[in-house]
């Protein structure tokens, strides 16, 4: 059994991201490695990628290079098309105007994010408009669509490090141009190099992380939908999210209170807003054990506070 309703000062933490405290002091003592560097060179091209503090960061470094003015329009698009988007994205826009969810005869650049690690499916029809575009990659990492273009189809790319890597900072802004001397970053050189040396040892593991987030996720989807709950997004193998994200399919009365009640137990979750789903933790530092106690948690709510 699992211990249910405990004392605050006695939660378990469970973070979307994979990062744990054991991390902190791990990800101070890596070796210097230039295996990142080199990774990135290779992957996204020598002087066409810039580490960033996170992927706000990175989505504001190229917002910059576009000139907007306060009346001008960045529509943003998402794999769901749900009106859902963080407000780390609207805010950083709206630090330079207006913001919207369709493409009209006001929009200066296309934002367009790859929600939950799931690649937007009319990429081919998005680049065919001849707008800019930014691709919101910050958790799409591992992720590729059937043309193997995720990244490559926008002016820039941004990237997360901690919705795949346990770390605590550590964003990436790619041009399709190369990175301008016009772009400053906000990180200083100290975190900067910290974020190449906890990269540097993590991306080796490439095969591991991946082979392990699948069986977890393999493994949470599983259950859950034991439970009556089904997946939000059909996956694939070239897809890796970056969480469980679940159609509650009615079972749960009211998700803003499930939220509160699975932070009350240590477990970081939110809604998907404007749909009936919601989503949790679903990376490789997870054992079976961890992901059962999340089922035992939603189930008792479910039993408890269900529409049934």
């Amino acid at each position: 059994m699992f211990v249910l309703n405990p004392d605050p000062f006695l939660l378990p933490s469970y973070r979307i991201s994979p990062f744990q405290t054991k991390h902190l002091g791990q990800n101070a003592h890596w070796p210097e490695s230039d295996f990142a560097a080199k990774y990135f060179d290779n992957r996204f091209g020598s002087g066409q990628w810039l580490i960033t503090y996170n992927g706000r960061e990175a989505i504001r470094l190229a917002l910059q290079t576009y000139n907007l003015k306060p009346l001008d329009v960045v529509t943003i698009l998402t794999t769901s098309e749900n009106f859902y988007i963080s407000s780390c994205v609207t805010k950083t826009i709206e630090e330079f105007c207006q913001w919207n969810r369709t493409v009209t005869h006001n929009t200066k650049v296309i934002l367009v994010n790859h929600e939950f690690g799931y690649p937007h499916p009319e990429m081919a029809k998005i680049k065919a408009l001849n707008l800019p575009i930014i691709e919101d990659c910050c958790t799409t990492f591992f992720s590729q669509d059937s043309a193997q273009k995720i990244g490559q189809y926008g002016d820039f790319a941004t990237y997360s490090f901690p919705k795949f890597f346990p770390m605590q900072i550590g964003g990436l802004l790619v041009a399709k141009k190369g990175i301008s001397e016009a772009i400053k970053p906000e990180i200083n050189p100290s975190e900067s190099q910290y974020t190449l040396k906890a990269m540097s040892y993590y991306l080796p593991q490439t095969t591991e992380i991946l082979t392990q987030r699948k069986a977890n996720f393999a493994y949470a989807s599983e259950a859950f939908q034991a439970l009556g709950f089904s997946l939000r997004f059909q996956s694939s193998d070239a897809i890796i999210p970056s969480a469980l994200l679940l159609n509650n399919q009615h079972q749960i009365k009211d998700l803003p209170a499930l939220k509160v009640f699975l932070t009350d137990h240590g477990i970081q979750s939110s809604v998907f807003y404007g749909e009936d789903a919601f989503f949790i933790p679903c990376h490789q530092h997870l054992s079976t054990d961890d992901i059962n106690y999340f089922v035992q948690v939603i189930a008792y709510y479910q039993k408890n506070f269900s529409y049934v």
